[in-house]
């Protein structure tokens, strides 16, 4: 099968009420989609990275009662799983789409990384213009990449619980989202331009 987008029903699942019926749309509706980016991203990046990443799909199966404000899958180079290491991912709010580098607080190693990532702010400050930082993956909002300050990464540092992910947000209507063809391509160029710093990630790892 081939992905053909996200439809208004894919961000209308997170104002669905209740955690079962909020879990099955993301199980019908965007779960499936989720597995055609994920398997085009891993094959793409297997071949860039030069060894083998895998998929995964987040399940939310700590939730009891709240359902998720969000979904995602997630791309990395460990098979058992990806919260511990440096990753790529693609997800839904239920007004926009994130494509990110992620490195959240379950990272191994995350001052190493933050220490990399602060010698390198210069160039990170060089991508494009329309890219975000994120400081909580659980957080809808984020800050543009021109009000990045190094401070934000010494936090990353040195606070247990902080994150830092970056790339790029697509809002719910950008005719990117919709068209299946144009949405691939667009994550594959913001991967191709976070895999230097993907590869700093792993390089402290």
């Amino acid at each position: 099968m081939e992905f053909k987008g996200f439809s208004k029903a894919d961000f209308n699942t997170f104002q669905i009420d209740g955690l079962e019926e909020r879990m099955e749309a993301i199980q019908t509706r965007i779960q499936p989609k989720f597995q055609m980016i994920g398997e085009d991203l891993v094959d793409y990046l297997s071949v860039h990275l030069g060894n083998e990443v895998f998929l995964h799909i987040a399940r939310h199966a700590r939730r009891t009662v709240n359902p998720p404000n969000d979904t995602w899958l997630a791309v990395a180079d460990n098979k058992r799983g990806y919260k511990k290491h440096p990753h790529f991912q693609v997800g839904l709010f239920d007004d926009h789409v994130f494509i990110w580098l992620a490195l959240i607080y379950e990272l191994d190693n995350k001052e190493k990384m933050a220490k990399s990532f602060i010698e390198s702010f210069n160039e990170i400050k060089q991508l494009p213009k329309d890219y975000v930082v994120s400081l909580d993956h659980t957080k809808k909002d984020a800050i543009p990449l021109n009000e990045l300050e190094v401070s934000h990464l010494e936090r990353f540092r040195d606070v247990k619980k902080a994150e830092f992910l970056i790339g790029k947000h697509l809002a719910f209507d950008d005719h990117r989202t919709s068209d299946g063809e144009a949405f691939i391509e667009t994550v594959k160029q913001t991967v191709d331009s976070l895999i230097p710093f993907y590869k700093k990630a792993l390089q402290v790892r």
